[in-house]
């Protein structure tokens, strides 16, 4: 037997438990054997309900990978995974309340040395000052938020969101600032010259939308008008039939899937706005199949940028990681941030270990944190990378997807550095 996986109920969280993860042989339960040190706790936090189940699935078993591939230990420390759900059924996405909880008990619970996660960026702005005052190492495969990591959004962010003035939050996801500016540069070299530019209102939505809209003027495109709208919204008639209106080449949506990306093209098409005649530009909130589902044929020829680059184009140790994954997990494929969850593993086992190392035993969480940051030339499935000192990844080749007979398929790929 591969691996076993035991169930269990946390608080109102489920808590999947990594055991007896030795190569093929059985194993016993408890997180794989004896070591130099009493076992700690691995925490992934993401929304395993909803448009996103199968791409946050996808990345539960990314991180079940990287720590089964490592024989369940990082170093000679015994590990334990427990991944939670932040989202409710009611909605089928993220939910403020169930982040704040998972954070708060997971932040008791003394085992518990490193939380990967989470998904949005919006429950990050919940945890991060939560497990900040913990001490917890963080990291997340997904958040892109600006201000979550540096200046630029809010104008008390990031500050707000780091309590004790230090920092313990990284991501091996570029953050908005570079994927704001690939949507102005897809535009550019697209040919727009006006564009309209909606948001949901969220976090991450909203602050993506603001570095669409700067970077845009800073390249000579005009913006039009810039609006909010509810997510929940029965449908977007009226303003998709004023931004008809307003003669534009373009119309830029930051937002998630959640919040009726679907339906807002459905109306912009029905407005007279084919996606031919006036470009319709998504971030990597709607990157998942639901949108296609949801939009229909009005989906076609829609563009999505993404934070990264998809697993296909990553180098041999991508190439590496895809087949053993294909291997492992044959009915759950990999979605856009199954490698980036991998990444994250990997980088924050790595600074177990290390943390281990240096105390001779089972780390603390500040010696864990201390290891996370010193992450430099790391070379790993997404390439050679390194944290700076505010926990963003240098990473900075971003990609462009398309949608085309009903899938998504790479347009471009882009390095925002070099468009600067």
């Amino acid at each position: 037997m591969r691996r076993a996986l035991v169930v269990l109920a946390a608080g109102c969280a489920s808590a999947v438990v990594l055991a007896g993860c030795g190569g093929g042989s059985g194993g016993e339960s408890g997180g794989g054997g004896g070591g130099g040190g009493e076992s700690v706790t691995l925490v992934s936090d993401l929304p395993l309900q909803g448009a996103n189940r199968q791409q946050t699935e996808s990345m539960v078993n990314a991180i079940e990978l990287a720590l089964e591939q490592r024989n369940g230990m990082a170093g000679e420390i015994p590990v334990e995974y427990r991944s939670l759900d932040d989202s409710v059924a009611q909605t089928g996405s993220w939910d403020e309340a169930k982040c704040a909880q998972n954070a708060q008990e997971t932040a008791q619970d003394e085992t518990v040395v490193g939380w990967i996660g989470p998904f949005n960026s919006g429950c990050a702005a919940v945890q991060i000052p939560i497990l900040n005052e913990a001490g917890l190492a963080m990291t997340s495969p997904a958040n892109t938020a600006l201000g979550l990591t540096k200046e630029g959004g809010e104008p008390d962010e990031p500050d707000k969101y780091y309590p004790t003035g230090e920092r313990n939050y990284t991501r091996t996801i570029p953050a908005d600032d570079k994927q704001g500016r690939l949507g102005a540069v897809l535009m550019q070299e697209e040919g727009v010259e006006r564009v309209f530019i909606l948001d949901d209102r969220e976090v991450y939505g909203q602050g993506l939308a603001d570095q669409v809209e700067q970077a845009a003027q800073e390249l000579g495109i005009e913006v039009v008008g810039r609006e909010g709208i509810e997510g929940s919204a029965a449908n977007y008639r009226g303003i998709m039939n004023r931004i008809a209106e307003e003669d534009v080449d373009a119309i830029y949506f930051g937002g998630i899937i959640e919040n009726n990306a679907g339906q807002i093209v459905r109306d912009k098409v029905a407005a007279g706005m084919s996606n031919e005649d006036v470009l319709f530009i998504v971030p990597d909130g709607v990157f998942v199949d639901t949108y296609i589902e949801q939009g229909g044929e009005a989906s076609e020829g829609t563009f999505v940028t993404f934070g990264g680059v998809p697993a296909e184009e990553l180098g041999e140790q991508g190439q590496q990681f895809i087949e053993d994954y294909e291997a492992a997990y044959p009915d759950v494929p990999i979605a856009a941030y199954t490698a980036y969850a991998y990444e994250a593993a990997n980088v924050m086992l790595d600074a177990i270990e290390r943390a281990a190392e240096e105390a001779g035993g089972t780390p603390e969480r500040q010696a864990v944190v201390e290891q996370l940051f010193a992450t430099e030339d790391y070379e790993g499935v997404l390439g050679t990378w390194s944290f700076d000192e505010e926990g963003d990844t240098t990473l900075s080749e971003l990609s462009v997807q398309r949608v085309e007979n009903g899938e998504f398929v790479l347009d471009r790929v882009l390095d925002v550095n070099e468009t600067q």
